[in-house]
């Protein structure tokens, strides 16, 4: 579906080989090469190639824009034309309870694996987060999606000049702490991404997460309701939720992460190693179908029909109305800030700016593995046993071996697994051969 021109083919190939030398002293794979420049799309006749152990999988889901693609996989039949035509999307009540049915499996009655937040993968394979500690090791096999995440704050707030850059209203919100009513935002899951971005945001301008403001955690399909009470006064979390408050006129969304961090990762599609280990043939049936749905999202023309699929009564029971625009970019970000109208800024799903989307980087993972010891939540010598970790957990192989198998074309499969140095919105980077110097050019962070 993309079209890729042959100036940003080249551009992104050299950088994807320079970040594979950025990267390999920390994660090593040096980068395949390739002469291939063709933009076709996958034909809509490939083959499922070989038998299939299995033709029956059980994926989880949260009803925010980030589970599009697996949506689409099954209603387009996408995942059925590989060969995968038993495939349950069952959403989650909650993060949580995601988490607790990976670890009983489909065969207690709870999943195979699905939609996670990162690095969910990484805690549930080292028991961090897992019953009494037990490791349950997972594979990561594709992104499912960059950006379509953002921070909105109560209607209260407005006029305050609460924006993407906080340092104009950080006396304002380090006042609450000294009224002993501290300002009070939610995630939906600690120590994975939307606990990061607005971390992150709120470091950038010298506000302590831990210490000036009140973090806590909220399931998203509640965010909204507890804006409407006022017992909230921001939320981190994935669309429709930030917009929808919008729309409600309940409050404002000061930073969307497509600004925090332009074409961030986002969430993944990850399993219980023992079933991907047991059933390859059908993993690999499985990121085909994703694949071709990732292509279907991305084209601006299915964007209406995507948003009527997804907000059906059985996903994400919200009206059409509110992800028409933030589907095509278009965001009323209210309290007098200028309307947003960028597809580019939109949730992407196969290719974004810096190349493919649905590929899993391994320099992404190991940013958010630093993050991780950043705050505390995995100890220093994480960075020691990243490579190994990483390793283990991320199987790109696999994404590759799908997407040729499928005819990807080559210009639309990264060569290396790093993507190079990042950027921040304020101006901090992050170089995946020289994390211990991320960690020390950051100002506020607990290691």
């Amino acid at each position: 579906m993309s079209n890729f021109p042959r100036r940003k083919f080249i551009s992104t190939v050299a950088a994807s080989v320079a970040g594979s030398f950025l990267l390999k002293g920390c994660l090593g794979n040096p980068p395949e090469t390739s002469t291939t420049t063709t933009t076709t799309v996958a034909s809509p006749n490939t083959a499922v190639s070989g038998q299939l152990e299995t033709n029956t999988v059980k994926l989880g889901y949260l009803p925010i824009v980030e589970s599009a693609p697996l949506i689409i996989a099954k209603e387009k039949g996408f995942f059925a034309k590989h060969g995968m035509t038993d495939v349950e999307v069952a959403k989650q009540a909650n993060w949580g309870a995601a988490r607790d049915n990976v670890e009983i499996g489909s065969a207690g009655g709870g999943i195979d694996g699905g939609q996670w937040q990162m690095p969910m993968p990484y805690l549930i394979s080292q028991g961090v987060i897992t019953k009494n500690s037990v490791k349950l090791p997972m594979y990561i096999l594709a992104k499912l999606n960059t950006q379509g995440n953002g921070i909105a704050i109560a209607k209260k707030h407005e006029g305050k000049q609460v924006g993407l850059d906080l340092k104009t209203a950080k006396d304002y919100i380090l006042g609450f702490k000294g009224t002993g009513t501290p300002f009070k935002a939610a995630y939906t899951f600690p120590k994975a991404n939307q606990d990061f971005w607005i971390r992150y945001w709120l470091a950038a301008s010298g506000i302590d997460p831990d210490k000036d403001v009140n973090l806590i955690t909220v399931p998203a399909a509640q965010t909204v309701a507890n804006m409407k009470t006022g017992t909230m006064d921001g939320f981190s979390t994935g669309d429709p939720w930030p917009y929808r408050l919008v729309s409600e006129k309940i409050g404002f969304i000061s930073a969307l992460t497509a600004e925090i961090w332009p074409n961030h990762p986002e969430e993944y599609l990850a399993m219980r190693a023992d079933w991907v280990d047991k059933n390859p043939k059908a993993a690999k049936a499985l990121l085909k179908g994703l694949m071709e749905a990732q292509q279907w999202c991305d084209k601006p023309e299915n964007r209406t029909e995507l948003a009527q699929i997804v907000s059906k009564p059985g996903y994400f029971n919200v009206p059409i109305t509110i992800l028409q625009g933030p589907f095509q970019g278009k965001y009323d970000l209210g309290d007098g800030k200028p309307v947003v109208n960028d597809f580019k800024k939109s949730v992407l799903y196969w290719q974004d700016e810096k190349g493919s989307v649905s590929y899993p980087y391994k320099s992404h993972d190991l940013w958010f593995l630093t993050e991780s010891v950043r705050w505390g939540f995995l100890p220093k010598d994480t960075l020691g046993k990243a490579k190994e970790w990483i390793d283990k957990v991320n199987r790109e192989d696999l994404w590759k071996e799908a997407a040729k198998e499928l005819g990807i074309p080559a210009s639309e499969i990264p060569q290396s697994i790093s993507r190079g140095v990042e950027t921040f919105f304020d101006g901090v980077k992050f170089d995946p051969e020289k994390p211990e110097a991320y960690l020390s050019s950051l100002k506020i962070k607990k290691v």
